[in-house]
């Protein structure tokens, strides 16, 4: 019997180790999971940033040297026509659209340089060609177009038929969209969108409009 006391005693005390051990090794499990993650680095502002103090500066200087030349001009309708001071794209749409473009430039293999904003006006229409409606005719608007360059100058681009990159300039120059008429040498339409023009076949556009543009109900400056 003492024998066997001798024995028992080591083994329990060695089950209850082994016991000990499985219980505490979970929580070195959980305090791996619950290791902090790496902090993201902070995105600096871009270099285009402006003050508020420079915002309202050129938001004045707009309301001095081109505000009253519109009114005065469209006053000669006598309809009550509000000149825009701003245009609008969701912030959703805006994520969409430069997720679309960079996708476009990728598998057309070539590098977006840039995006220029055109200054654009609204015909004096109810609906576009495609049947949407004109929210305010006559307004003018923005539309976004990306570059690429070439021999280091940059142009305007959209995706042709083939899935590369074309010049906007080549389809919409002299004979193209919206281009010149050669015989009187007369421009029948600038860069600007002529929604009269025939639509474009085949291809992709990459220009972005149809922002809400107008002046703004609860102005910022």
């Amino acid at each position: 019997m003492k024998n066997y006391r001798q024995i028992t005693f080591p083994v329990l005390a060695s089950l209850l180790l082994c016991l000990g051990a499985c219980q505490q090794q979970p929580k070195k499990v959980e305090e791996t999971q619950i290791a902090p993650a790496e902090k993201q680095e902070k995105v600096k502002p871009p270099e285009g940033i402006i003050s508020l103090e420079e915002s309202k500066s050129l938001y004045d200087n707009y309301t001095e040297n081109r505000v009253g030349i519109i009114k005065e001009f469209e006053a000669q309708r006598g309809d009550g026509f509000e000149e825009a001071r701003f245009s609008a794209f969701d912030y959703a749409t805006m994520k969409q659209y430069m997720a679309f473009i960079e996708q476009e430039a990728k598998e057309a293999n070539v590098d977006i340089s840039s995006l220029r904003l055109y200054f654009a006006n609204y015909p004096d229409k109810e609906d576009f060609p495609n049947g949407d409606k004109i929210v305010h005719p006559r307004q003018n608007s923005l539309f976004f177009v990306p570059t690429m360059k070439v021999d280091g100058e940059e142009y305007g681009f959209y995706i042709g038929e083939d899935g590369k990159a074309k010049l906007i300039k080549d389809a919409v120059g002299a004979q193209g969209i919206g281009g010149t008429n050669i015989k009187t040498e007369k421009a029948v339409a600038s860069f600007a969108p002529n929604f009269s023009a025939p639509a474009m076949q085949g291809g992709q556009s990459l220009n972005l409009n149809r922002g809400q543009s107008g002046p703004p109900p609860n102005p910022d400056f």
